[in-house]
């Protein structure tokens, strides 16, 4: 059975980028506040052993939103901050997939293995993860290299950003994708772990 040692994994990071910094604009309360510097360690991994990965940033077509273009929250956030070289992908909506060419090139690249990480959970990760479970990828998700945001009910009621995070991620693991986290993603790369 394929490992996430001999399966050429691609590393997805989703909108890590300066906008989210504006916690009052999403929503009031974040959790995770380490889910970048996790980002960080897989991305130093998968730079040290050649591995893909691809940059994903979000374009939003609201101009007041702060990840619209031109404005500085669009920008990456430092502590992944793409290298020459590196591709990025830029997207409007919630799934990486759609409007973009990422399929195209995971395809084209014969990789059948994602590790997600980035931005938020709920939302755009999430949505690209579902995709790429019934698009048929291997599809992992790194629990402590991704974050979510308070949300609001439909009846007002208030739902924390651990209580998002944590719901986001049970709707994912053992449907659309396999929930790890940072340390157990490296694990299994060193080590021919398999958890498909």
């Amino acid at each position: 059975m394929k490992t996430l040692s001999n399966s050429n994994p691609a590393l997805i990071l989703i909108d890590i980028q300066q906008g989210f910094d504006n916690i009052p604009y999403w929503g009031g309360e974040r959790n995770n506040p380490g889910a970048e510097a996790n980002a960080r360690k897989l991305l130093d991994h998968w730079r040290a052993s050649n591995l893909p990965l691809f940059h994903i940033q979000h374009c939003s077509v609201n101009p007041n939103s702060p990840l619209a273009e031109g404005n500085p929250g669009n920008a990456h956030k430092q502590i992944v901050q793409p290298l020459s070289g590196e591709p990025v992908i830029k997207k409007s909506v919630n799934s990486s997939f759609i409007g973009t060419n990422l399929q195209q090139q995971l395809d084209a690249a014969g990789i059948d293995t994602i590790v997600i990480v980035g931005l938020t959970t709920e939302h755009c990760v999430s949505t690209t993860a579902r995709m790429a479970g019934n698009f048929g990828y291997h599809t992992y998700v790194v629990a402590d290299a991704t974050a979510a945001f308070a949300k609001t009910g439909i009846k007002g009621e208030h739902y924390n950003a651990e209580t998002i995070h944590l719901t986001a991620l049970a709707q994912l693991n053992n449907e659309f994708a396999t929930v790890l986290n940072t340390d157990e993603v490296l694990n299994a790369l060193k080590k021919n772990d398999d958890f498909l």
